[in-house]
């Protein structure tokens, strides 16, 4: 390590993080005046589109949806060539963005920070990287992504294998030209749907090892001719008002049709053009009983797994493939595109983990519990530290020299409007836990709405002469009883997924995103702003 040094005069905000929500937050606090630096790991912007690289990685948010509002200018000039962009489409959007607004002259990449110490004498805050730089800034805002923060398996023998291997995370900027190599991939989430979906005709053999089966709705995905985009931009204004008013941020909600008020006929004919549609809608569209009500989620899971029937031929391998312990819409559920009838081809072989678990990793490939698997490569499309990981693998210190990571483990996740945290004055948050962009949200929706918020909060206290702002304790413990009450009303809780932090050992098992509704905590986030911060201290 350098020796420690300040590379820049102090700052007004320093902003960790350089991805849709980061470059964002800099384009916001730029605007009013403010000092401001961002720092990033990588060595360019974007964020999850800039480390998820991998074969078949692409939004399933539609396009419409996944951009910013602030800019007439850019909803204009910026053209969507299909309903849900790749990830080099994506990318190109935010470098385009980036360049638009010359947001990179105030950012710093290949910087990773490594601590974060606030001072109660100064009320401000000194980040250090690990090549010993020192910045201070009067606010630190953590844009570092809920989905940034690999997972491997706890699998021995990993340095043995001798063969390639990757996490889709953090997926090389090279391509990787996996023709006539017998593969394997580790999971089946919505990112191991993708890869396994775009490499199965390429690869000579595909070993897919799966611990959970997934439900997963059929994306259609149309190419954007001229017609369309203009239709779109057209109706841009209302698409904005729609978004920022849904449960989840997209342009379509749940509506009040009830689930008991319909005949069986009309509930599966509202099911079937809601999964024709091929989007998300048919799980935060279609009934939103399927959250709460088991009844209704065994219906909507039967019909379901009843298409993934449909398409798989072998009878023993389809049986594996069907979720059966957990209800639909209760896990992230994935757009796919062929994914089932990858497992009719006969150079695909899957792997049941529960009957056939991993011991250990050879030299040459897997050993299960009934063999050995040959592999050239690995895949691990395991998952992340969601919500938690990019924040606690920073040692933040906040008053008394309280560390982020040890407040948590000692008292559980805790965090007002997943916004602020008691004890850590001045630090923002943005896709943390306890608010809706941890998971239930279309990701630039809900971002977006907290960069506003924070940005206003920054102002505000700037402008009324204070130092620093910090939600009290019993605000805190508030949000965080209003938040477990609503979890704990709905089947969410019943189901293991890194929604519940299960797929990260010793993580306590608590609903990571807020369910009320990005529509309702917008409101409610606007209305603590129009009430001057009542739940706040200043100093």
């Amino acid at each position: 390590m350098r020796p420690s040094k300040s590379s820049v005069a102090p700052l007004d905000v320093l902003v960790i993080g350089a991805g849709l929500s980061g470059l964002y937050q800099l384009y916001q606090l730029r605007e009013r005046g403010l000092r401001v630096l961002v720092l990033e790991v990588g060595s360019g912007v974007a964020g999850t589109w800039y480390w998820n690289r991998y074969p078949g990685a692409r939004c399933d948010s539609t396009a419409e949806c996944y951009q910013y509002w602030f800019s007439e200018d850019l909803l204009n000039e910026w053209t969507w060539s299909e309903r849900f962009p790749a990830q080099p489409e994506t990318e190109r959007y935010l470098n385009y963005v980036a360049d638009k607004f010359d947001l990179r002259r105030d950012i710093q990449f290949n910087t990773r920070v490594s601590a974060a110490d606030f001072d109660e004498t100064d009320n401000r805050w000194t980040v250090t990287t690990a090549s010993g730089e020192t910045f201070t800034a009067q606010f630190l805002v953590m844009a570092t992504g809920g989905l940034s923060t690999p997972t491997l398996p706890d699998i021995a023998g990993h340095a043995d294998f001798q063969g390639l291997s990757f996490h889709t995370g953090r997926w090389p900027k090279e391509a990787v030209d996996f023709t006539h190599k017998r593969v394997g991939i580790i999971g089946t989430g919505a990112t191991g749907i993708q890869v396994i979906q775009s490499i199965a005709s390429q690869v000579g053999h595909l070993t897919v090892f799966q611990r959970t089966p997934n439900y997963a709705i059929p994306m259609r995905n149309p190419r954007y001719d001229a017609t369309r985009v203009a239709e779109l931009r057209r109706d841009y204004p209302e698409i904005k008002e729609l978004v920022h008013n849904t449960f989840t941020g997209h342009d379509y909600d749940f509506g009040t049709i009830k689930f008991e008020d319909l005949t069986t006929a009309e509930r599966d004919a509202r099911m079937w053009a809601y999964w024709n549609d091929g989007s998300l809608k048919f799980w935060v569209g279609a009934f939103g009983e399927i959250f709460a009500d088991q009844r209704v989620n065994d219906y909507v899971s039967e019909f379901v797994r009843a298409r993934i029937r449909e398409r798989v031929t072998d009878a023993d391998v389809v049986e594996k493939l069907l979720p059966k312990d957990y209800g639909f819409g209760t896990r992230r559920v994935p757009l796919e595109t062929g994914y089932f009838e990858v497992f009719n081809q006969p150079n695909v072989h899957l792997v049941d983990l529960n009957e056939e678990p991993i011991e250990r990793f050879t030299a040459s490939g897997v050993q299960t519990k009934k063999g050995e698997h040959a592999l050239d490569a690995v895949i691990f499309a395991t998952g992340f530290d969601a919500g938690t990981g990019s924040l606690t693998a920073i040692d933040i210190r906040g008053r008394k020299k309280l560390l982020l990571r040890d407040a948590w483990n000692e008292d559980g996740i805790r965090a007002w409007m997943g916004l602020q945290v008691h004890g850590f004055p001045n630090m923002f948050m943005i896709m943390a836990p306890l608010s809706p962009a941890a998971a239930f949200c279309n990701v630039p929706t809900c971002s977006q709405q907290q960069v506003d918020w924070i940005s206003n909060c920054i102002t505000y206290t700037r402008d009324q002469g204070h130092r620093s702002i910090e939600p009290t304790a019993e605000a805190e413990a508030r949000w965080g009883e209003h938040h477990d009450e609503l979890a704990n009303a709905t089947l969410v809780p019943k189901t293991k997924s890194w929604y519940m932090g299960t797929n990260v050992a010793g993580k306590p098992r608590r609903l990571l995103a807020y369910v009320g509704g990005a529509n309702t905590y917008r409101y409610a986030c606007d209305k603590i702003a129009a009430e001057a911060y009542p739940e706040s201290v200043f100093n």
